[in-house]
């Protein structure tokens, strides 16, 4: 593999399933890109052996750099090699205040042997999703000291030479201190903005001045929401801000208008002329087009070459001139999901489901819900992933579907009507917005006397990127079995990681409709 420009196989889409290795990954990120992203993880590996001889450097300045850096490495996230480089040489100097100690060569990982390369990359990716979620919480003023110094733990294990037998707890232990991690971040989203309650969301856009807002921050929302409060410009959500609407201290505005546009991956297309700017906030960025780079906007870890960003003081005067610049449409634009459906429903996170608890209870023991579905997770641009919209549209009546995460862009604008009352089909929320689910599920086990895998319930993940991989370590964690995941199997993970995870969790890759149905 030494003529390779190129390795990366941390997302669903890598080439051929095994691997990009030429000159771009199929994410859109460059050779070089590539390299610099594997010389900020090896300066942070390198940083993670400096603070374990001197854990009084271990800082909140130490925590959150070590966090904003892995979170630049997710995909679709940080294309800007310079900005890559400057969080490269603010690592290189606090490992020196910490004592000094030598960066890691990634290419070591990558060319380990086949099976610890496979129990490194679950943790190394795992914890590039942790940090994404601990990033948000952060924003708002909530953090957790066991969370940070499992990140420095965890990159020692990647620099170190252990078994397998000693590396696979360290996998396991990811997904545990991720639930601390989403539990943390749910606390901070409803105590910041409230508790989510159902609410109904247009794809209608209106006419005149508007700015598209995607990603998953809701504090840019809220900040944006306020800048252009009494300005005569409207704000639409994109992708995973689709909960945003549902929040009540961000509904409350009233030129929160609508969602645009449907699956990220959709973007190159649907925003080709947009006649308003789009900021992007966190993860989710594709290579934008000439037919709109102009106005694109990044923010915060996001960064994209000669793309206008906005920095650490969310002043977003530049957005808003834009979108007065350019002015909106002429008239309103009548748009829909993918299914035809022209508005969606969000809402449901475990505030709202365990209000009703009791209604759910009623309905299963009196054979009115028969099963529970957990579809969620990202999309993503591979073919096969209309599986799951037609399993959706194919769950029979008497089930209801829980769903969270960007991979409902598929299903969420279908109407499945309702069961006592309750909508058959309930969107939880963002991907992170998976604890909404665990807590549903473990209060119905409560509520049934038995444990999470006896209850009649399904879980059908799709997976695309690291966040979904730190959500899966989660479920492990907790000892939930039977999970279908799809539309591939990660390539990263090994046949003997594969077979232990088999044998021991009774994953499976999702089959056809009819057969996972049965």
């Amino acid at each position: 593999m030494t003529d390779r420009k190129m390795f990366c196989f941390q997302c669903e889409q890598t080439a051929g399933c095994s691997g990009c290795t030429g000159k771009a990954g199929v994410c859109g990120k460059t050779a070089d890109t590539a390299r610099v992203q594997d010389e900020l993880t090896g300066a942070l590996i390198g940083l993670a052996g400096a603070l374990e001889q001197r854990e009084e450097c271990m800082t909140k300045r130490a925590h959150l750099l070590t966090v904003k850096s892995l979170f630049a490495t997710l995909t679709n996230v940080n294309f800007d090699n310079d900005s890559l480089r400057e969080l490269t040489e603010q690592v290189h100097r606090l490992t020196e205040e910490a004592g000094g100690g030598k960066d890691y060569d990634m290419n070591r990982l990558w060319n380990e042997e086949e099976d610890i390369r496979s129990i490194k990359s679950l943790i190394l990716f795992g914890i590039r999703g942790v940090a994404a979620y601990a990033y948000h919480g952060e924003v708002l003023g909530y953090r957790d000291e066991t969370v940070y110094r499992f990140f420095y733990k965890a990159l020692n294990a990647l620099g170190s030479e252990g078994s397998m037998e000693e590396l696979l707890p360290v996998v396991l232990e990811t997904g545990e201190v991720n639930l601390k991690c989403m539990e943390l971040l749910d606390r901070a989203n409803t105590e910041t903005f409230g508790t989510p309650v159902p609410t109904e969301v247009s794809l209608t856009v209106e006419k005149g001045p508007f700015i598209v807002i995607s990603g998953h921050d809701l504090y840019d929302l809220k900040l944006l929401l306020e800048q252009t409060e009494g300005k005569g410009i409207h704000i639409y959500t994109h992708g995973e801000m689709l909960p945003g609407h549902a929040y009540p201290q961000l509904k409350k505005y009233k030129h929160l208008k609508g969602h645009f546009g449907t699956a990220w991956q959709n973007q190159q297309k649907e925003f080709a002329g947009i006649p308003a700017p789009i900021l992007f906030t966190t993860n989710c960025l594709m290579p934008p087009k000439d037919s709109y780079a102009d106005r694109v906007f990044t923010t915060e870890v996001v960064a994209y070459p000669q793309m206008r960003h906005i920095g650490e003081d969310r002043d977003f005067t530049p957005v808003i001139e834009k979108a007065l610049e350019l002015g909106g449409y002429a008239r309103e634009e009548k748009r829909t999901g993918i299914n035809g459906g022209e508005k969606l429903l969000t809402g449901f996170g475990h505030g709202t489901v365990l209000s009703v608890a009791d209604k759910v209870v009623e309905a299963v023991k009196n054979g009115d819900i028969k099963r529970f579905y957990l579809i969620g997770g990202c999309d993503g641009a591979r073919s096969g992933r209309n599986y799951y919209t037609e399993l959706v549209r194919n769950t029979p009546a008497d089930s209801m579907v829980l769903t969270l995460a960007c991979g409902k862009f598929r299903f969420n604008d279908l109407d499945l009507g309702t069961i006592g009352g309750l909508p058959r089909l309930m969107d939880m929320g963002q991907c992170n917005d998976a604890y909404s689910a665990i807590k549903v599920a473990v209060a119905l086990s409560e509520a049934f006397g038995c444990s999470v895998n006896e209850l009649p319930l399904t879980i059908i993940l799709s997976w695309y990127e690291q966040k979904a991989v730190s959500i899966l370590l989660t479920l492990l964690h907790l000892g939930i079995t039977n999970i279908k995941l799809g539309p591939t199997l990660p390539a990263f993970v090994s046949p003997n990681v594969l077979k232990f995870l088999v044998d021991q969790f009774e994953i499976a890759p999702v089959s056809t409709v009819e057969e996972d149905l049965r």
